[in-house]
């Protein structure tokens, strides 16, 4: 049976438990590496495409695209970890609204992942097929503009495990 694809739902729930606004990923300038589109109905793009990489993203959508103040939204995700996913295994985010940086921060997969209810899923993550869906709410207040992220997750011994990047406008209405 299919799992979860953790590093996306982590990522995600992250970032809805952990700022006051719901960011979502983007490559904005200083960013090293090429992008490449990922596979669905999302803004997502795997960043670092170059990069070897543990997690192969193949498919993103959200529901509804774009996500709209005050309602849910539906992430269903899919993708391949090529390598066990031990304890230790962090990701750096970076969120901006526009050009000003909102939030620098890294968080624990691990914990999140217990944190966030994925399935029951702990480290260590085994390789293989995973799957995710799951509805969080985004908070009215989020204010309009466009919010960008590159969060880059990394194993305990610093190896690559993936970039996601993208970009998320919440208009003025």
């Amino acid at each position: 049976m299919a799992r979860f694809s953790i590093l996306l739902f982590t990522f995600l729930c992250a970032f809805v438990a952990a700022t006051p606004v719901w960011p979502a990923f983007f490559r904005f300038p200083g960013t090293r590496a090429q992008t490449k589109p990922i596979a669905g109905n999302s803004p997502f793009q795997t960043c670092d495409a170059e990069e070897q990489q543990l997690l192969d993203v193949k498919l993103v959508n959200l529901l509804p695209n774009p996500p709209v103040r005050g309602e849910n939204i539906t992430i269903s995700a899919a993708g391949f970890v090529k390598d066990t996913i031990e304890e230790g295994a962090y990701v750096d985010v970076e969120v901006r609204l526009g050009y000003i940086k909102l939030l620098t921060q890294t968080y624990n997969l691990c914990e999140e992942l217990e944190n966030n209810d994925v399935g029951g899923l702990k480290c260590p993550i085994k390789a293989g097929d995973y799957i995710i869906e799951k509805t969080v709410e985004i908070p009215k207040e989020v204010p309009p503009g466009k919010y960008s992220v590159v969060a880059r997750a990394y194993t305990d011994d610093d190896d690559e495990i993936t970039c996601l990047s993208g970009d998320i406008y919440f208009p003025t209405y």
